[in-house]
């Protein structure tokens, strides 16, 4: 192995023990899926991943003069992906007592309105990706609000740290506050806007965003279905499913539809990159469509149980003859936490509830790969492996007194890892790296 340094970037390298997936645990089991190296590392430039393998290979390797940072007590994974958040919710975080529709007309419908003004979009923009690198979170796919502006300040401040972020601008034309509503043509218009000015800058993605059925009439969703043929390598990012009332609802709003994917479906919205939060009230022929469109559940459970929606039946979603693309998501601000760990715990509490257990690693899947193969990504994020984007975090396993003592008990990787998703939270989260850069690294360790 050689990485010459004639006329290229610096390389930048990182040694301790270096947890991966490379095929799905679900399909593939985790012995063929997952992998743990030992005292190993992986080496970056230009924004990808160059090397990665045994420390006694690679260092020799590297070019003379290169930094190697040392993570001990720690496991280097792929940056977390959260596949589904609003960051303009983050000032409605916590506010309890309603279901979805009420919680959406007392406080989020009010919250949006404010994204109007460019200062509070960019200030809230800043806030939000900030407390992701916190967290550990490189990528995510989010929701705006209707006004084009909140998409500008998000993109902006996404670029300047060269996040890998899709996102995109609300359509809303009905059943909705007057001030949040545009028109199939209006949204049509801005959305195409937005496209030619950010699809593509970097690592930017636009996301073609019906707020949920209800909210937009069968001409905005046709209208939105034809900016996505238009645009095929854009994603489309909605809700489907997410509480029995809302369901009640479109099936009066759509009655003509065969259920609540089959309303999507009809207006040209299904089809790979087409991501649908929630899903929790789904039947058969629905998982059994959007497996065969090649479309991607992403899984809520702070939100769900939060707003009391549901439990996500994260085994029929994935089972086995039809496996569909699931992430997670942390869906801030009826999600709860920016932590990717506590998303995984609760998670795993859910799925404890539906009487199907999820191991710790299947759960690190799910917030890794699991969530790049949710976007279509996998070929870029998600993995740690030469040729990749350099996205990566370093988690603690040390990072509190009560983990530490804790960690001195386990006797295994997978007991690790559930310990590190039932106890952690942003003090496990050491450095978090973009595309070969640090940008955040924990002041101090709070094991003390």
């Amino acid at each position: 192995m050689t990485l010459t340094d004639i006329g290229m970037p610096p390389v930048q390298a990182l040694r301790g023990d270096i947890l991966s997936f490379h095929d799905d645990p679900f399909v593939h089991g985790i012995d063929a899926s997952m992998r743990l190296q030992r005292d190993a590392v992986v080496a970056m430039r230009g924004g990808l991943i160059e090397a990665v393998g045994p420390a006694r290979e690679v260092l020799p390797a590297l070019p003379a003069g290169t930094g190697v940072e040392r993570c001990d007590d720690a496991l280097i994974c792929a940056g977390f992906v959260d596949a589904h958040v609003h960051y303009p919710q983050l000032p409605i975080i916590g506010a309890r007592g309603l279901p979805l529709l009420e919680w959406l007309e007392r406080y989020t419908f009010p919250a949006e309105q404010a994204y109007a003004d460019r200062a509070h979009a960019e200030a809230m923009a800043r806030l939000y990706l900030r407390e992701n690198l916190r967290n550990g979170i490189t990528s995510a796919a989010v929701f705006c609000t209707v006004h084009p502006v909140s998409v500008d300040a998000l993109f902006e401040a996404a670029l300047e740290l060269n996040l890998r972020l899709i996102a995109g601008k609300v359509l809303m034309d009905r059943n909705a506050p007057a001030a949040l509503c545009d028109s199939a043509q209006s949204g049509y218009d801005d959305s195409a806007a937005l496209i030619a000015r950010w699809h593509g800058r970097g690592r930017l993605g636009y996301a073609i965003t019906p707020r949920f059925a209800a909210t937009s009439s069968p001409a905005q969703l046709d209208a939105a279905g034809a900016l996505w043929q238009a645009h095929p390598d854009c994603h489309v990012h909605t809700h489907l499913a997410e509480n029995s009332a809302e369901l009640a609802w479109t099936r009066e709003l759509f009655p003509e539809a065969l259920d609540y994917l089959d309303v999507y479906d009809r207006h040209g919205l299904l089809g790979p990159r087409a991501l649908f939060a929630h899903g929790i009230h789904l039947h058969e022929r629905e998982y059994a469509r959007c497996h065969e469109a090649d479309g991607a559940l992403v899984h809520c459970p702070t939100s769900n149980l939060f707003l009391g929606s549901g439990l996500f039946d994260l085994a029929a979603a994935r089972r086995a003859d039809r496996p569909l693309r699931v992430g997670m998501g942390t869906d801030l601000g009826a999600g709860t936490s920016f932590s990717m760990l506590r998303t995984l715990d609760e998670a795993g509490k859910v799925a404890q509830m539906r009487g199907a257990p999820l191991p710790a690693s299947h759960a690190f899947y799910l917030a890794t790969r699991g969530g790049a193969h949710a976007l279509h990504l996998e070929h870029r994020i998600g993995s740690i492996a030469p040729g990749m984007e350099a996205d990566l975090v370093v988690l603690d396993l040390k990072a509190t007194p009560l983990m530490q003592a804790r960690m001195a008990h386990v006797d295994s990787l997978e007991e690790a890892l559930a310990v590190l998703m039932t106890l952690g939270d942003d003090r496990a989260v050491r450095a978090t790296w973009v595309a070969g850069r640090k940008r955040h690294q924990r002041e101090a360790s709070a094991a003390g």
